[in-house]
């Protein structure tokens, strides 16, 4: 069974570099620099925290008791989104994401769970990573999460990591790197996230919005390439890195306070149009 799964996350993986191939622009990170990001190596896992640290000469702290996904919430401060405006709570989670916990709900929809179930049971488990939660039963038991804060020599944060693996400790559901960028289309800050891949990385790029009674709004709901949105990069030994924008797939999130006082979060993909996965979050502050 494990070598058939194998070879279908193989053909799988041929598949994507294929169409990266076709649709993807052949440029690189020296005429993006806003889409500068980690890269990972052939298995990720929990590796690509250490390998980077490594070859950018960082500081890494593992388990840090203090940091966040935005270490200065003002830093996205711009004419269309005022950090002020966004509930105090949802702030303190972004600035102090290490001091929360969570909970997460998962939610797919027919047809595309199909593809997606294909996905994580191949390409995901045979690299570790992005092995979304398919079934309300996958998060049964919870997830850890951790903050791991890359440095450099001054002491400021480059990147921040977010490792948030189910709870057998093996399967990692994101390895992910976090900062503060700004696209070329509109000169406004966005959210990244990224998320090293083999030889390569998948990245997302979102936009804040401020939504209703102090939420907060990210979306990837961007028009061309230099806006915000989904871009699969990848860049084989001795081949030059392509980037692929994949304006089919969309992501958005509405972190929120509800009547009871508690921070919530609703994340949604969807592609081609079809909706293929809904998380919802609780998120709760550590005393």
């Amino acid at each position: 069974m494990e070598t058939f799964r194998n070879g279908v996350a193989w053909v799988g993986a041929r598949i994507i570099y294929l169409l990266i191939v076709v649709f993807g622009k052949r440029t690189g990170f020296q005429e993006n620099p806003w889409l500068a990001g980690p890269l990972g190596s052939d298995y990720i896992g929990e590796r690509p925290y250490e390998e980077v640290a490594e070859a950018e000469g960082l500081e890494l702290e593992r388990n840090a008791a203090q940091g966040g996904l935005i270490p200065d919430f003002d830093s996205l401060r711009c004419p269309g989104f005022d950090p002020t405006a966004i509930h105090p709570a949802i702030r303190d989670f972004y600035e102090q994401t290490a001091r929360h916990r969570i909970d997460v709900w998962p939610h797919t929809y027919f047809p595309a769970n199909l593809a997606l179930w294909l996905l994580v049971t191949t390409i995901s488990r045979k690299v570790n990573q992005l092995n979304f939660p398919t079934s309300a039963l996958d998060m049964a038991m919870g997830m850890s999460s951790e903050i791991a804060l890359l440095k450099r020599a001054d002491g400021s944060v480059k990147y921040t990591g977010w490792l948030r693996k189910f709870s057998d400790g093996e399967r990692v559901l994101y390895t992910g790197f976090y900062m503060v960028g700004v696209t070329p289309v509109h000169g406004t800050p966005v959210v990244k996230a990224v998320f090293p891949m083999p030889d390569g990385n998948a990245t997302v790029v979102l936009r804040p919005k401020v939504g209703d009674d102090g939420a907060f709004l990210l979306d990837s709901d961007g028009d061309e390439f230099g806006d915000v949105g989904f871009y699969r990069v990848q860049q084989h030994k001795g081949s030059p890195m392509r980037i692929w924008r994949v304006g089919s797939l969309r992501e958005s999130f509405r972190v929120f306070v509800d009547d009871a006082g508690v921070v919530r979060c609703d994340h949604q993909v969807r592609f081609l149009g079809f909706n293929v996965l809904r998380l919802h979050y609780r998120i709760e502050r550590i005393q």
